[in-house]
């Protein structure tokens, strides 16, 4: 069990992040660059949802997650439906974890991409 200390804030700026929230800041970059290197520029595009989560015994996740893309090769639809999965492995330096089993440092990587509407 951890502790934090947390501090009163006068201020309220109301907005409350969820945890998809956090997943996307943390990915978003990454699939900036898998979505433009998909289609061959940067579209825009925004997720769905989370579809699953699940742990790795090395201490990493991977998550299924999908996303709408605007859509300029198929005219009859705004956007289309395209799901991919990550694996996001967390830096492994808190010694409360077993170094045998987690070694890594921080990375996010794809592992898979699929397009879901055509």
């Amino acid at each position: 069990m951890q502790a934090v200390k947390a501090e009163s804030v006068s201020k309220v700026e109301g907005w409350y992040g969820t945890t998809e929230d956090i997943f996307g800041d943390i990915m978003f970059p990454t699939l900036d660059k898998k979505i433009e290197k998909e289609y061959g520029r940067n579209l825009s595009w925004e997720w769905q949802r989370i579809v699953g989560i699940s742990y790795n015994k090395n201490h990493s996740y991977d998550v299924d997650m999908k996303i709408q893309v605007s859509s300029e090769r198929n005219e009859q639809l705004d956007y289309v439906e395209d799901q991919f999965k990550l694996r996001i492995s967390p830096s492994c330096d808190s010694e409360k974890l077993n170094q045998l089993k987690c070694n890594h440092g921080f990375k996010i990587e794809i592992l898979d991409y699929k397009h879901l509407s055509q």
